[in-house]
């Protein structure tokens, strides 16, 4: 059975705000006024009759319906007559007990610092976020149930800040700024993690830290992915003279530019950190090996002569001086063991091991 949105709308200015947790499509008319601010949130798009209604209740277009719905695609902006429609991707992040397994999921990362038998890991997950601004009211699709925009909410209630002063294109900067923000935190976890690689990366040869250090690249890589097209919204926003009205926002969205730019360097700082990460461990690793090998050398090359006088003594002839001489037996042991001796000290004064 498929589940039904969680929906909350919210509606303020100046003077007050409430906040409302709707039981279905049918209540939003019932709560929203349209002499505020009305922020409608839906989290969670399965029920896709559920959106579909929405969409008509509030005249969206079937194509923007379609975009809600197909989460995989590019972000994207669009101007229609009556609202006007943007899309961006968002990090969730999850913490969850769960049985050891080192297992990626299609939209996200697992990030794990034991390895128990339960633990506590943090998960991470892609997430499409589609705004719709149609004059005082802003709807947002969330792709995952879950609350993304819960302190942006409790700012609103409690009144910090300009966002109840301020209408709909206000409310979609902040919700654009909120969503760079989380950016920003996953990436600062990220570096925890990439600190602990650069401790381990000197000090093991586990053959899962190289696959630790590739799922961290790879996930960068898909932050990185979800950043650029942000990216490209902002500037094709700041070119479009009909997606916000207000001119006060300009400085803002420079800012936010500004923003996701640094972003975009961090990430690839990073990767490239990782990759000089595995560049040390492959040249511990290598050193390591290098060294066991010297060793089984220098002992392989002290056993060359030990076994040709072995061999000698060992060959099936009747006719050995030797053999017939009593303490030869002992002579020939302390050759052999002289031998090594004197090989040994001259590789060590030779500095070959």
């Amino acid at each position: 059975m498929t589940k039904e949105p969680d929906i909350s709308i919210i509606c303020y200015d100046s003077d007050s705000a409430q906040l409302n947790h709707l039981s279905g499509v049918n209540e939003v008319a019932q709560y929203h006024d349209e002499s505020k601010v009305s922020w409608i949130n839906v989290s969670g798009i399965d029920d896709i009759d559920s959106i579909k209604k929405l969409g008509d209740n509030f005249n969206l277009h079937p194509l923007t319906v379609e975009d809600i719905l197909h989460t995989k695609l590019q972000p994207k902006i669009e101007v229609f007559e009556n609202y006007r429609y943007l899309s961006v991707k968002t990090i969730q992040r999850e913490k969850r007990f769960h049985h050891y397994s080192y297992n990626k999921g299609s939209r996200g990362y697992i990030n794990k610092k034991k390895k128990d038998q339960s633990e506590k890991i943090e998960e991470f997950l892609i997430d499409q976020v589609s705004i719709i601004i149609m004059g005082n009211t802003l709807i947002t699709f969330q792709e995952m149930s879950g609350d993304s925009f819960n302190d942006l909410r409790k700012r609103i209630l409690e009144n910090i800040g300009e966002i109840r002063k301020s209408g709909t294109d206000y409310l979609t900067y902040v919700i654009l700024d909120a969503v760079v923000d989380e950016y920003f935190l996953t990436i600062n976890h990220l570096e925890e993690d990439i600190e602990d690689f650069e401790d381990r990366s000197a000090k093991t040869n586990d053959g899962t830290f190289i696959d630790e250090i590739q799922e961290t690249k790879k996930y960068l890589l898909q932050i990185k992915r979800a950043i650029i097209p942000l990216k490209d919204c902002l500037n094709k926003i700041t070119r479009h003279e009909n997606f916000f009205q207000s001119e006060k926002l300009k400085p803002f969205l420079q800012d936010l530019s500004e923003h996701i730019n640094h972003a975009l360097i961090t990430v690839e700082n990073y990767r490239e950190w990782l990759s000089n990460i595995m560049e040390v461990n492959l040249s511990v690793v290598s050193y390591q090996t290098n060294n066991v090998m010297k060793v089984l050398t220098v002992i392989s090359t002290i056993f060359i002569p030990l076994t040709f006088i072995a061999g000698i003594y060992g060959m099936n002839f009747d006719f050995m001086p030797e053999l017939r001489y009593e303490p030869s037996y002992f002579i020939v042991l302390g050759i052999m063991g002289l031998i090594g001796i004197v090989m040994l000290i001259y590789f060590k004064l030779h500095r070959w091991f």
